[in-house]
């Protein structure tokens, strides 16, 4: 998936740091998706798409589980707070939300999607 990413990327001139941070965003959701939605069940599949349209990429993240992701009950961290009792873990969709522009959330039957957004500029 990284490498995909990567190789999809790379044609638009993104500095290192840019490349990096949507590539830990998309792994920080297809993660979420795989360990909360999907319970770790290897007969289920993702499906990513990418697309760039007027220097906006997205990025499109959909699977086929038996429970929907539900990040809307999703509270931030403290990080401060996360960091003062060492805690691992738990802050992955705080990261996908200040690496890309924007983030959103659909479920429709079993089809959890995710879209990414990120401006290039």
């Amino acid at each position: 998936m990284r490498d995909f990413v990567s190789s999809y990327l790379a044609a638009y001139g993104l500095s290192d740091l840019q490349l990096n941070q949507i590539i830990l965003a998309v792994d920080e959701v297809v993660a979420n998706l795989i360990i909360h939605a999907n319970h770790e069940d290897e007969s289920q599949f993702l499906d990513l798409r990418l697309t760039v349209d007027d220097q906006v990429f997205e990025i499109e993240i959909e699977d086929d589980s038996k429970s929907s992701y539900q990040p809307s009950l999703y509270k931030e961290p403290d990080l401060q707070e996360h960091i003062r009792i060492g805690k691992k873990g738990g802050v992955g969709m705080t990261l996908v939300n200040r690496i890309m522009d924007r983030v959103e959330f659909t479920t429709t039957g079993t089809h959890n999607v995710c879209r990414l957004y990120k401006r290039i500029v």
